[in-house]
């Protein structure tokens, strides 16, 4: 099965030499789980953008710096070919910026959140279980598109994680953030951005374990079951 990264912005310039971008980091995230899958990385953030939405058999949009509300070139053909995916009922699952473009592709609203930034390991109500993913963002989905179905949320952020039907698949957090990606982007972007009280809190929890490993399984599970279909 063949994946799309569709890379909307790019890991910072202190950590990609170790980590690779987005697209490396997501590879990793979705591999050693049972499934075959290839990967064709589109820096859509770079107006780098596939043929179309049949171009590859599952996609994935990845987190940005930029809001999905933002004035640029590459919003609007990216909310193009997120409704052409939709529609034809490719998999797709969006984290972070890409849960928002999506939510804001079909009809929904994203805004900057009034009580502020979500940073580092987070506990989301999902399902019948409690998880914890590493979160950075002030943005959130405020308003659902039609279709939406509210699968995980806090207190801080009511609509963590989307689904609309069974196949597409959307979360607020970071699963392909590792503590250690964190404490970097802490140091590479957070300090004069975000409340220095909400980062050394975050720090103080980047020593306890996060379920990354098991949404990733889920992620992949996801698009093997969806492209099967």
């Amino acid at each position: 099965m063949k994946i799309g990264i569709l890379i909307t912005g790019h890991a910072p310039d202190a950590l990609i030499g170790e980590t690779g971008n987005y697209d490396k980091i997501f590879a990793r995230l979705l591999d050693g789980h049972g499934h075959d899958f290839d990967y064709a990385a589109y820096a859509v953030v770079d107006n780098e953008f596939p043929d179309g939405a049949d171009a590859c058999d599952g996609w994935l949009l990845t987190g940005s710096k930029h809001g999905a509300y933002e004035d640029h070139d590459w919003i609007p053909p990216l909310e193009q070919l997120i409704r052409d995916i939709h529609t034809r009922g490719i998999p797709m699952i969006g984290v972070c910026f890409g849960h928002q473009i999506i939510a804001q592709a079909l009809g929904g609203k994203v805004e900057k959140f009034s009580c502020g930034w979500v940073v580092g390991p987070t506990e989301y109500d999902y399902g019948d279980r409690q998880v914890v993913i590493n979160a950075w963002h002030q943005d959130q989905v405020t308003e659902l598109p039609e279709g939406a179905q509210v699968l995980g949320s806090n207190a801080m952020c009511k609509h963590a994680m989307l689904a609309y039907g069974d196949r597409i698949w959307t979360v607020q957090a970071h699963p392909e953030f590792s503590n250690d990606f964190v404490d970097g982007l802490i140091k590479a972007r957070g300090r004069g951005l975000v409340p220095d009280p909400l980062l050394d809190a975050a720090v103080t929890r980047l020593e306890n374990p996060i379920d990354s490993p098991q949404i990733g399984q889920e992620m992949a599970h996801f698009f093997a079951k969806a492209g099967a279909a």
